[in-house]
């Protein structure tokens, strides 16, 4: 991976980072609470785009192994930090996407958790209410790698959470293999992504949909729904709410 010299702020950024996804007990039960509904221990579980390793961590408590993919230098460097003698956490130090090779990540030093290899993604965040400021300030060249790939040499996750910034339809693009849980992100500046998202998840299975809103940790819908209801659901969502997660679950 390419050196990157990070200007001033950037570690302040990450210590942020670590206080608002780890130093949260409640949000921490909350999600322990969300993930147990899906792991137990012993299963096998997939975090493309760790950031600093919060979904790491929920995942370890539940008993769950993971495979964490995170092509950030300074963020990468804290998941060692956390999980470094921890045998049943295995670093991928890449990028996902539908190919192999190599990408350009464009990362914001201020907020690293918004970096992300999507041009696209960038230009809609660009005078965007509630984005105002962020500045993807560098551009590193990363590994890229792809789901079936990860499949073949780990194994089938039980969970797959995904959260890439605009990147989801690319990696769910290389997966092939329905996976029995999948959450991805989703944002309100974005939303033709997770649409997109959801049309290549009715390819893979008879998939059913939930939504958790923000960092809620907690599902909105009392049923999982269609991908045409949840469709429905995230165009209707006021521009103020952002961003979540959509739970895809395969019935059983």
């Amino acid at each position: 991976m390419n050196a990157v010299t990070y200007p001033k702020g950037t570690v302040k950024a990450l210590s942020r980072s670590l206080r608002v996804y780890h130093g949260d007990k409640e949000r921490n039960a909350a999600m322990d609470r969300l993930y147990g509904s899906f792991l137990a221990p012993g299963d096998l579980a997939f975090d493309i785009g760790a950031h600093v390793g919060d979904r790491i961590s929920s995942f370890r408590r539940l008993g769950a192994r993971v495979v964490a993919l995170e092509p950030q230098p300074g963020p990468a460097r804290v998941i060692r930090l956390i999980h470094r003698r921890d045998p049943l956490v295995t670093l991928v130090e890449a990028a996902c996407g539908d190919h192999e090779g190599s990408i350009a990540l464009r990362i914001n030093s201020r907020n690293p958790t918004v970096s992300t290899v999507s041009a696209a993604f960038i230009g809609a965040a660009d005078g965007a209410g509630g984005w105002e400021g962020q500045i993807w300030d560098h551009e590193i060249m990363v590994p890229c790698t792809t789901l079936d790939r990860l499949i073949k040499r780990y194994g089938l996750p039980k969970l797959l959470k995904i959260d890439v910034e605009g990147f989801e339809a690319h990696v769910l693009a290389g997966l092939t293999k329905a996976v029995p849980v999948i959450s991805f992100e989703f944002t309100t500046i974005q939303r033709e992504v997770a649409e997109a998202c959801l049309a290549l998840l009715e390819t893979l299975g008879p998939y059913r949909f939930n939504v958790a809103i923000g960092e809620s940790q907690r599902l909105e819908l009392g049923e999982p729904a269609s991908a045409e209801a949840m469709g429905d659901y995230l165009r209707g969502l006021p521009h103020e709410s952002n961003s979540g997660d959509v739970y895809a679950i395969l019935p059983g």
